[in-house]
């Protein structure tokens, strides 16, 4: 079993910047792939970042150039750093870790970008 504890959200203005972080823990360390999903009111879930055990990430189009992800394999946490938010980015975002035997969601934190 993984735990995920997730933080950094809150409100931001449009243009500006703010980081979230996902620590993962429990009997379960081989993790694998870390990402962060979104989902906005109304919207379904869609991925915003992936990264490999080896550092390679992927990103949605959307967030490319603005959004970062990165990775602290000793302390099994992902971070997401956001920068010139917009009011589409407005949603709660999600981190999944992926082990070798199944995949964990984390309950998600609010990200609300004002105009």
């Amino acid at each position: 079993q993984v735990q995920l504890v997730e933080s950094g959200g809150g409100l931001v203005q449009a243009g500006g910047s703010l980081g979230l972080s996902c620590r993962a823990s429990g009997s379960d360390s081989s993790i694998n792939a870390m990402a962060w999903y979104r989902q906005a009111p109304g919207k379904q879930r869609e991925l915003v970042a992936t990264i490999t055990n080896g550092g390679y990430t992927n990103y949605a189009d959307s967030v490319k150039g603005r959004f970062t992800i990165s990775r602290d394999n000793a302390k099994n946490t992902v971070y997401l750093h956001m920068n010139a938010l917009n009011a589409d980015d407005t949603a709660r975002y999600f981190c999944k870790v992926v082990t070798w035997t199944r995949s964990y969601w984390g309950k998600g934190v609010l990200v609300t970008v004002s105009s």
